[in-house]
């Protein structure tokens, strides 16, 4: 499974989340980390909204919930687990 970060450098909450994200190890996925100001169209979709954790399936993306800066990596991993686990359109609550 991928999951895509979207961030931009200097932002804080996009770091801690990135760092929680490379420290899980219960879960199989591939992070892409992309640098909103980069692309235009990125910075225009997500520059109010950063970090952005999307889950990419079939070509396709599928936002995720934002997880509290508060969350620890075990929390993380719990709530990944759910959305990794279904189908794309599906979380399970």
């Amino acid at each position: 499974m991928q999951l895509i970060l979207y961030s931009k450098p200097g932002c804080h909450l996009c770091e801690g989340l990135q760092q929680k994200l490379e420290q899980i190890q219960g879960l199989n996925f591939k992070l892409e980390v992309r640098d909103i100001t980069t692309r235009e169209d990125w910075f225009h979709t997500y520059q109010y909204e950063i970090p952005v954790l999307c889950r990419g399936h079939a070509g396709k993306e599928e936002p995720l919930p934002r997880p509290s800066p508060r969350t620890t990596v075990q929390q993380l991993e719990r709530m990944l687990q759910k959305y990794l686990s279904d189908s794309p359109g599906r979380p399970q609550m």
